[in-house]
């Protein structure tokens, strides 16, 4: 399923409320038009964390970034994790939030042969030893994807197990730095494909303030109506946010129809413009509170 299926509602942007769409939202989108409230907004995007790939690293971040530009259908010519990162940005700049949602768990189906998977769920059933398990073979192979990381303790039942993953700094939402992202193409997502292909319920807890996450094995997420990060206000200097002003439209994506006649040609020029125009009108609060705290 090819990212011209959804051609005909990508001109959502990430930050609003997601439209009616003829079936029915797994989950509610990001209201994010106003920016977070900072002391020093300058923070935000302020890097801790460098990162020397091996070359197991780049081969794994390579296959993924080529699965999500595969699902999408928008490649680009980067490398490294800008590639994987700007694969995600692309996703989130051309389909609405619960398209984002689709594309993602397309892009983990391409890259995690289905019947590995089916092995491993029938192998490994629901228990503390998976719960244990996959909480370990997250920090081992997939530090790469998220940054450092480490299991920890919980309650499960009245009894103390190693079933959860604390990220310290998430590579993913350092990178990007927009709650949007962080929530559309990776908490939701992840949570779905890891329950419906190992049968292990998973719920991502990310903390905006410190960048950090916690992946609770065995929990299932909360509702979407009770979850925190569905309500989280994006950040004041949001790299989504400031790329998408700053794009210039482009012919055949969301900014403008496709021609199919020449005559037709000016006027969907002019469409173009007014689509851009509109989403700048729409994202300019955020850019004001962003000079006021300035």
């Amino acid at each position: 399923m090819e990212a011209k299926i959804f051609s005909e509602s990508r001109n959502l942007p990430l930050t609003s409320a997601c439209r009616k769409h003829k079936h029915k939202a797994e989950h509610r989108s990001v209201i994010a038009l106003l920016a977070r409230p900072a002391n020093d907004i300058r923070e935000e995007t302020r890097k801790t964390n460098v990162y020397n790939d091996n070359w197991f690293d780049r081969l794994a971040i390579n296959h993924l970034s080529k699965s999500v530009q595969a699902a999408t259908g928008l490649r680009n010519s980067k490398s490294g994790y800008e590639s994987l990162v700007e694969a995600a940005r692309a996703a989130s700049q051309n389909f609405n939030p619960v398209q984002q949602k689709q594309v993602v768990i397309q892009a983990l189906d391409k890259a995690f042969p289905r019947p590995i998977l089916t092995l491993i769920r029938t192998l490994i059933p629901p228990s503390k030893f998976a719960r244990e398990y996959f909480a370990v073979f997250t920090t081992i192979f997939f530090a790469w994807l998220v940054g450092p990381c480490e299991v920890t303790e919980s309650e499960v039942n009245g009894r103390r197990e190693k079933n959860v993953v604390h990220i310290k700094k998430c590579r993913f939402l350092e990178e990007t730095n927009c709650v949007g992202m962080c929530v559309n193409l990776c908490k939701m997502p992840c949570q779905s494909f890891v329950k419906d292909s190992l049968g292990m319920p998973v719920s991502m807890v990310p903390n905006f303030d410190d960048m950090s996450c916690e992946m609770i094995f065995g929990q299932d997420p909360p509702a979407s109506t009770d979850d925190p990060a569905l309500k989280q206000p994006c950040y004041a200097l949001c790299n989504n946010l400031i790329s998408t002003l700053h794009a210039r439209p482009k012919k055949g994506m969301e900014w403008t129809a496709s021609v199919k006649t020449e005559g037709r040609q000016g006027w969907n020029k002019i469409v173009s413009h007014l689509l851009w125009a509109a989403k700048a009108y729409i994202h300019l609060p955020s850019f004001l509170c962003h000079y006021e705290n300035d």
